[in-house]
């Protein structure tokens, strides 16, 4: 029930996102995004990856890569790292930077690379911040422009999906980009659709797994995660619904939380609307249940008891 490491495979590809903690700025100036720029040029040339798309928002950074043999790991915590030593000497702080464990969603390319791209472009457009992605200076939509060049950035992967010939290839881009300009938010990628790990068919993902050798496993739904607590507690899931403060359902619906923040493909907002239970109440109740394990082997054999269920 830990959280699954990440699918590795040379050509893999993958949707990053490094968010600031607790939502804070990342960025503080234009010699900020520079100094990032500087380490995703090194990183490229060190490890031996490809960036296809990236944008730099205040709080957050979007990056496409495709990794060689080198994992993702090692290539974000290079970054992640440096940067937050940058950021700590410029603005005389300490401590973490950016939120928890990154972001990663492995993509079938065939499939989402051009729509992911134009999705990040516009990220800032979405945001309200640039009526145009094109008038955004942070974002590697005017590099596929011609407007400006990267040297660390491949563009022609992209770019030759549309045309062989580079200035054809610049002008349908643009017009795909456009298209997408009043696009919304697409959860498919932030929480793909298996595991919150990949976004793709099925048959991609018993290949990225086959690749990664991972043996393929479907997701828990919601309603095996009840039904194993609900067996391990002794109570239905109604109990577990009605309203009340007793102490059995609510060390259930605790344990029900706890399992759920462990798993990539179910959220605590599902949880708390099927308890019909307040969000920050289930989060503070599995916090609290995690500090009593600590200490309490009983608790423990019961969440090693539930997981067996699964």
């Amino acid at each position: 029930m830990a959280r699954k490491p990440r699918i590795h495979y040379p050509g893999a590809v993958y949707h990053v996102m490094l968010r600031g903690n607790g939502g804070q700025d990342i960025f503080f100036s234009s010699e900020d995004r520079t100094r990032m720029y500087f380490l995703l040029q090194e990183g490229v040339e060190r490890f031996n990856h490809r960036i296809h798309g990236f944008c730099f928002m205040d709080n957050h950074i979007h990056l496409v890569i495709q990794v060689g043999e080198v994992p993702l790991s090692r290539i974000i915590q290079n970054i992640s790292f440096r940067f937050t030593r940058h950021i700590n000497v410029g603005q005389e702080r300490t401590g973490h930077l950016f939120q928890g464990r990154y972001k990663a969603i492995l993509i079938d390319a065939d499939s989402y690379l051009l729509e992911l791209v134009r999705y990040i472009h516009n990220n800032p457009v979405r945001a309200g911040i640039a009526l145009q992605c094109g008038k955004y200076q942070w974002s590697s939509h005017r590099a596929y422009c011609g407007e400006v060049a990267i040297p660390w950035l491949t563009i022609n992967w992209v770019l030759h999906q549309f045309s062989d010939q580079d200035g054809t290839a610049r002008l349908l881009y643009i017009e795909f980009v456009g298209q997408g300009s009043a696009e919304e938010h697409r959860s498919e990628f932030h929480r793909g659709s298996f595991q919150g790990r990949v976004l793709g068919d099925e048959q991609f993902i018993e290949q990225a797994l086959a690749q990664a050798e991972e043996k393929y496993q479907a997701p828990y739904s919601l309603d095996q995660i009840v039904e194993a607590v609900c067996t391990v507690y002794e109570v239905t899931p109604s109990m577990l619904v009605e309203p009340g403060r007793r102490q059995k359902e609510a060390q259930a619906r605790a344990m029900a939380a706890l399992l759920v923040l462990e798993i990539d493909n179910l959220t605590l907002t599902e949880l708390a609307a099927f308890f019909q239970r307040g969000l920050s109440g289930l989060s503070q109740a599995a916090g609290r249940l995690q500090k009593r394990m600590r200490k309490d082997l009983e608790l423990v054999y019961l969440l090693d008891a539930v997981k067996k269920l699964l």
